[in-house]
């Protein structure tokens, strides 16, 4: 006989049973299969060489002797291996093999018979809508349920956003065990549209779902649009309200802080048009406000105007400045006075003169090397 056997629920299994006759050999009276229950013993089917084959009420539609040999009217009983078909939970229990033998007496062996339960898995989200909070309070996102298995699985989770995992195992009525694991982390507009997987292991199987997170988040506002460079006289110019939101924004508003919108600006959605010609009225810090149904965040840019003239005199700075200390050898200071020079631009608003200051530091300091004149014009350049 097999020391133990297994199956799965609703499935079939052989319970082996073999009689090694001796030499001479015996006469085999009867055999018989029992279950061993608290001790005592419960029949389950017996096959006779003259009353046949007998099979337990309980049993009668789902254990039969496997060899044909035996359920002969003449049979032969040398092989009494039963198979369980069907197979149930109420099944596991150890099973005797009984041979009532003569003139040797009777001989016995037992096999232990385990059942097993795939369990069934699911994962989801554990609320239908998550709301990223400033509070940053942590919560369960997402929930995988093993249930009804046996024995019971083992869960883990694969995913790139940080979190805790808190697991618990409960035995249900029928000897089954239900698995439930949550994944918690603090939602944020960071976490939205991640993927979280639930890796299952139950005995050698792997069971893996996935869930991508949907978090719902106030707008995050920027204004673009502003490039350093609105000079006099410069035509319809735009500032454009980027919002990052779930759900989308519903709502754009531009004002001005400390005063009214310029009557020349139109607005369309999220772009803030300034039509015609740039003045300094158009100077100010100009918001936007997003809304959607989260909450409302707002952008903000100030705008400097800027004059030609100005920035004509910046290059000239630039010029002599480059030239007195890269041609005659003070590589590092210039290097440092054009950075404080480009850091104060900067602070004017001139991001495209900065640029191009960059630009002449990257540049082969000889080609700076040439006669200097008196004073520099917009001819020269």
């Amino acid at each position: 006989m097999d020391d133990g056997k297994w199956g799965y629920v609703g499935s079939k299994v052989d319970l082996r049973c073999r009689f090694i006759n001796s030499s001479p050999p015996v006469k085999i009276s009867q055999v018989t299969w029992q279950k061993l229950v608290n001790g005592t013993k419960q029949n389950v089917a017996i096959a006779n060489p003259s009353l046949g084959v007998s099979v337990a009420p309980p049993y009668r539609d789902r254990v039969t002797f496997k060899n044909a040999a035996v359920r002969r009217r003449t049979p032969t009983l040398e092989d009494t291996t039963i198979t369980f078909s069907s197979l149930r939970l109420s099944d596991e229990f150890t099973y005797i093999c009984e041979y009532t033998t003569f003139p040797a007496g009777n001989r016995e062996n037992t096999v232990n018979l385990t059942v097993y339960v795939r369990p069934t898995t699911q994962m989801t989200l554990s609320t239908p809508t998550l709301v990223a909070r400033s509070s940053n309070v942590k919560t369960p996102v997402a929930t995988c349920i093993s249930a009804n298995g046996k024995p019971p699985s083992t869960i883990r989770w694969e995913t790139r956003v940080p979190g805790e995992v808190t697991t618990r195992e409960y035995r249900n009525s029928d000897g089954t065990f239900t698995v439930q694991s949550d994944y918690i982390l603090v939602p944020s507009r960071e976490t939205h549209k991640e993927t979280l997987t639930c890796v299952t292991t139950y005995n050698e199987e792997v069971f893996t779902d996935s869930v991508t997170l949907d978090i719902q988040y106030e707008p995050d506002v920027s204004v673009d649009g502003f490039d350093g460079d609105w000079y006099l006289n410069r035509e319809n110019v735009q500032l454009t309200c980027q919002a990052d939101a779930n759900p989308a924004v519903s709502l754009y508003q531009w004002r001005l802080n400390n005063g009214s919108l310029p009557s020349n600006a139109e607005i369309r959605d999220n772009v803030l048009t300034l039509k015609g010609p740039v003045t300094y009225d158009l100077q100010g810090t100009y918001v936007c406000d997003a809304t959607n149904s989260i909450g409302t965040r707002s952008g903000s840019v100030e705008v400097t105007i800027v004059t030609l003239f100005f920035m004509w005199n910046v290059l000239e700075a630039l010029y002599f400045v480059m030239y007195k200390n890269v041609c005659k050898g003070s590589v590092i200071t210039a290097f440092i006075t054009a950075k404080c020079l480009l850091k104060s631009l900067h602070f004017r608003g001139i991001c495209v003169i900065r640029g191009f200051a960059q630009g002449v530091l990257c540049m082969n300091v000889n080609l700076l090397c040439w006669p200097v004149p008196n004073r520099l014009n917009s001819a020269d350049l």
